[in-house]
């Protein structure tokens, strides 16, 4: 007879989104059992970029696993038109995702959670009043369960809540060499126009590069290309790249489903990638926020269930996605005149203080600064 193990919540998938939720939840007194099938450290495949935006929305700190601090971005267009911009402020932290998702879990653990790293969900079931999720030779039970397990992973499966979500398509790799770290150090590089739909990247990190090449799932066969094509105009050996990788990116449509029964999706699982710039952690973290406090209002019974989440998530994120799908379809449309827009100073003060989350939306902006981010929302809904 198999023991059925008994928590508050379980939460599957130790990612950025699962392991601050469980952070949180047992800091609001919940028993909590954390999974991943994976054992840690392990990597993701992941540009490792934390906008300071992303930053502010952590119960923790992340210093001790930053590796470099973004404070100029360069934008370029096609590997031709370049420009930078500066700010005295940090914009991006870069880290890794083995160092960043084992510190998030130990923090979660130290808070109090189950942390059990190499057990696999292999079953996700709604019953009555609760969730039972079954693993090797044993199961646990719960009021609530939070899919976190990313975009390949179980529960969204389990739960029918794929909907209509898209996937973008990436790939990436590191290269070690001394040069190139300096020469990229405290700068993001972003190349526009680069891949259908997407966009080629080098960031810097402690003793490599990352440099990577995303854009629309049709480009997938072709993504080996871009990837060298990039390496070549930034003068980084391609015969040198090591830990390739390919992943995919979840996009969610309007209306897509993140709850069922007594059970709700965050981070990638729920598809909350944004689709101009193809970072999740920001959202990640909100849905991670957002989901604690949806769990522990029904665990102190102050709701009936999970209802409140879905119009909480489409509050804080649902204005900025669909700016993102809108300046996504511009730049895909129009490249040489929004990356025009994108030069202009004014322009450049908007997106520092967005990245910064000192502004919570670039339509929030005021003064001469929205005639040409109106433009942009005008090309994109064209």
């Amino acid at each position: 007879m198999t023991v059925v193990e008994q928590f508050d919540a379980i939460v599957v998938g130790a990612g950025p989104a699962g392991s601050t939720a469980a952070f949180r939840l047992c800091r609001a007194g919940a028993r909590v059992l954390l999974l991943d099938r994976e054992r840690f450290p392990r990597d993701k495949p992941c540009g490792g970029g934390l906008t300071y935006r992303a930053v502010r929305q952590l119960p923790v700190p992340v210093d001790a696993v930053v590796e470099d601090t973004v404070r100029c971005c360069r934008l370029g267009l096609r590997y031709g038109r370049s420009f930078e911009r500066r700010t005295e402020e940090p914009l991006i932290l870069m880290t890794q995702r083995r160092r960043l998702d084992a510190h998030l879990a130990e923090q979660a653990a130290s808070a109090g959670a189950d942390f059990r790293d190499g057990v696999r969900a292999r079953a996700l079931e709604l019953e009555e009043g609760g969730i039972v999720v079954r693993f090797a030779g044993s199961a646990a039970a719960a009021p609530v369960a939070i899919g976190a397990d990313g975009v390949n992973g179980l529960t969204a499966r389990a739960l029918g809540l794929t909907g209509g979500r898209s996937h973008a398509v990436a790939l990436e790799g590191n290269v070690s060499h001394v040069h190139a770290r300096e020469d990229y150090r405290g700068r993001a590089v972003v190349e526009l126009g680069a891949v259908p739909g997407g966009y080629a990247w080098v960031f810097a990190k402690g003793d490599h590069v990352n440099v990577g090449v995303g854009g629309w799932e049709s480009e997938g066969p072709r993504l080996r290309e871009h990837l060298e094509r990039a390496c070549a105009a930034y003068g980084l050996p391609a015969e040198r790249l090591e830990s390739l990788r390919g992943y995919r990116l979840p996009m969610r449509a309007p209306g897509d489903r993140v709850t069922r029964g007594r059970a709700l999706l965050v981070g990638d699982a729920a598809a909350l990638v944004d689709p101009l710039s193809g970072d999740g952690m920001y959202e990640a973290f909100v849905s991670a926020r957002l989901a604690a406090e949806t769990v522990v209002e029904l665990l102190e019974g102050r709701a009936s269930g999970l209802e409140g989440y879905a119009p909480k998530l489409e509050a804080e994120l649902g204005r900025a996605l669909a700016a993102s799908w809108k300046a996504k379809r511009a730049l895909e449309r129009f490249p040489r005149l929004v990356f025009g827009v994108a030069r202009l100073p004014l322009v450049w003060g908007v997106v520092s203080g967005f990245l910064r989350g000192d502004l919570a939306h670039p339509g929030d902006a005021h003064g001469l600064v929205r005639a040409p981010l109106r433009l942009v929302d005008t090309l994109g809904r064209s």
